[in-house]
């Protein structure tokens, strides 16, 4: 197999390496490991566990994947962690492995980048097409939807969601759900509307982004109680996938509540 691994590099022999891997110098790969094809360990990078990554990552030294989770309730439990294709993961980033009580797994999708000092916790689930800035931080059993913005900074509340689409400021603390498609920013983090310019980009039409403002003001503005507000939104406007799927997020079962 076309595998390049640096002679400084320590593997162990029972890792699950495929065609096309780069291990740079003085990385560190652990029993359970799996990388899949095309992924490239720059350089001082630690890998442990009962851990995936998959095709075309390229992940930068002195990150650390898989390691045991930062939970004193963890005692040497069989978790795991697993990572998609084509993510990029920065300097010094950490993405542990899951500890007990959720269903053992840290999951991140495809497409993600991850900048400098960026920290993943334990039982997280990240979708795909996510940007997180230097040193976002994610406690544990965070998730985060697809297309997602953490800018840096900014820390999440164990327990907490953020929705497709949303956007959180830099240096904000996210106590609560943040809704998709809004903005949301601040120390004790409150929305400030729709992610208006992150839709357009992502070829969101007037239309649609239309429609999602009258529920925005539907649901946050106009002093309703969620129950009534959602009701209201399925009196009053057509139920496009948007819609709906905002729905959806704000009726599910949810230990912080949501960001108003």
């Amino acid at each position: 197999m076309n595998i390049e691994i640096h002679p400084t590099a320590i593997l162990n022999p029972n890792a699950e390496i495929n065609e096309g891997v780069i291990i740079g110098p003085f990385c560190i790969i652990g029993e359970g490991v799996r990388i899949k094809k095309g992924t490239k360990l720059i350089s001082n990078v630690v890998i442990d566990g009962d851990t995936e990554i998959g095709e075309n990552c390229i992940i930068y030294p002195f990150t650390s994947i898989g390691l045991p989770p930062q939970d004193l309730k963890y005692k040497g439990e069989k978790t795991a962690v697993k990572i998609g294709n084509n993510n990029i993961i920065r300097e010094y980033g950490t993405i542990h492995r899951a500890s007990v009580g959720g269903d053992g797994v840290t999951t991140i999708g495809d497409n993600n980048f991850f900048m400098a000092y960026v920290h993943i916790a334990h039982d997280c689930k990240i979708g795909s097409n996510i940007i997180m800035a230097n040193a976002a931080t994610l406690g544990g059993h965070v998730i985060v939807e697809d297309y997602a913005i953490i800018s840096g900074l900014a820390a999440i509340h164990q327990f907490t969601r953020v929705g497709a689409y949303a956007m959180v400021g830099g240096f904000s603390g996210v106590a609560q759900d943040i809704p998709p498609y809004t903005i949301a920013s601040g120390a004790r983090a409150r929305l400030f509307g729709l992610n208006t310019i992150g839709l357009k980009r992502h070829g969101f039409s007037d239309a649609k982004i239309n429609h999602l403002k009258k529920a925005y003001k539907i649901l946050f503005r106009e002093k309703r109680t969620l129950k009534d507000a959602i009701k209201k939104i399925q009196e009053d406007l057509s139920e496009t996938d948007e819609i709906k799927h905002l729905i959806e997020f704000i009726q599910q079962k949810n230990t912080r509540g949501i960001c108003r």
